[in-house]
């Protein structure tokens, strides 16, 4: 089916052809054989076959490898503030139908998934963090945010500030500028509070690391929830404390947590206190890489070691260094959990496919000299959807495994 619209109509190769057809959201700029008039940067553009046919219409952005984002399949779709509205509208009902009273703090808008390629809106109660990270959608982010103000407002949430985040490299590849601020009318303070699992967290929009709080974990916390009972438990890459919080309020015999991070452990510390788990946790500040092996030349041992680092590798070039990083603390790590013990290990980069994490937990395993049971493989909460066309949506590995 050839369009018949006013778009430029983009011309991709077969190989870009069959992508597409797998319903993958992205085209290539060295996927493009030619285009019938050049677009404007921001702007819908048709994509079709190297015979005519239609494949979907997506944004243009004239800077970036990703030169297409695929909006939709529909050749009857029109692309005007009433389409994003929409799709920002959706997005809001899934989180209210799949978090229920999790809702209050959760990831409205989740990018590709959602349908709004690059863009990212965390909710903390009445304060949204948003992040976009392409061109055609900062466009278009004033819909994005007036659509998300009135459908908070139809469940009794008036939006008491909007803190954007637009720190991130991918915004230059996109020819953006990094910032961050309020959108419009500042809130009187970018720190809140939230309340996940019954802990309370201080959240601080601005400063934290990405929106301030990592929400994708919500339910993992529950699976060590659920283990922590009774145990010695190391917690390595703290941040903010939630892993350890959780451990703590669950019963562990001791929780120390680790984490390299000067301010995220003033952070962790005021946390403990704000739940009145002060006195169950101890705070120890170091590398990684550090700690570990110092950890196992002392002959230390922990009934539970959770491994939770920041992403290795945001490339597919580092992807060789990252996966010996990850092999390298989890072979550690298994040396410090006595025998019947538990390791959770978790990576957060979707350059490190699930396949090959196991693949490196393997390695990591003989090198420690131990066996491994899988208790619970996990991803990411509901409100990050993974696309099943779409492996990069895909991100967050968790393993809950036992040594035996």
């Amino acid at each position: 089916m050839k369009t018949n619209r006013l778009f430029p109509q983009a011309e991709v190769s077969v190989k870009q052809e069959a992508r597409l057809k797998n319903a993958h959201p992205w085209v290539y700029a060295d996927e493009i054989l030619n285009v019938s008039e050049q677009p404007v940067n921001g702007m819908p553009v048709d994509v079709i076959s190297r015979k005519g046919k239609y494949l979907g219409t997506g944004i243009w952005s004239e800077h970036s490898q990703i030169r297409i984002r695929i909006l939709s399949r529909n050749a009857n779709d029109t692309y005007d503030d009433a389409f994003f509205a929409r799709r920002t509208a959706w997005a809001v009902e899934y989180r209210r139908t799949v978090m229920g009273e999790d809702y209050g703090a959760c990831r409205l808008i989740h990018g590709e998934a959602d349908g709004l390629p690059g863009v990212t809106v965390d909710r903390y109660g009445d304060l949204l963090v948003s992040e976009v990270l392409s061109y055609g959608m900062d466009l278009r982010r004033d819909v994005i945010y007036r659509t998300l103000k009135e459908e908070l407002e139809k469940d009794g949430c008036q939006v008491r500030g909007i803190f954007e985040r637009n720190e991130g490299e991918l915004r230059l590849k996109e020819g953006l500028s990094q910032y961050k601020g309020w959108y419009g009318e500042p809130a009187d303070s970018a720190l809140t509070e939230i309340t996940e699992n019954g802990i309370r967290y201080e959240v601080d929009i601005e400063n934290g690391q990405k929106t301030g709080f990592f929400l994708d974990q919500k339910y993992n916390r529950m699976a060590v929830r659920r283990i922590a009972a009774g145990r010695n438990v190391l917690d390595c890459c703290t941040h903010t404390g939630s892993f350890a919080l959780n451990c703590a309020a669950a019963g562990a015999k001791s929780v120390t947590a680790v984490d390299v991070s000067a301010s995220a452990l003033e952070t962790a510390k005021r946390n403990a206190q704000l739940n009145g788990l002060s006195d169950r946790i101890s705070f120890v500040q170091a590398d990684l890489f550090d700690l570990l092996p110092a950890y196992v030349n002392e002959h230390k041992h922990y009934d539970f070691v959770i491994l939770d680092p920041p992403a290795f590798t945001k490339s597919r070039k580092t992807y060789r260094n990252a996966r010996e990083g990850y092999r390298k603390i989890n072979a550690l790590g298994m040396r410090l959990v006595s025998r019947g013990g538990y390791l959770v290990t978790c990576s957060c980069s979707h350059f490190m496919p699930r396949d090959a994490f196991v693949g490196m937990l393997k390695d990591a395993s003989q090198d420690a000299g131990v066996s491994l049971r899988i208790v619970e493989e996990r991803h990411a909460a509901p409100d990050h959807p993974v696309l099943v066309s779409t492996d990069e949506t895909d991100y967050l590995k968790f393993f809950l495994l036992q040594i035996v």
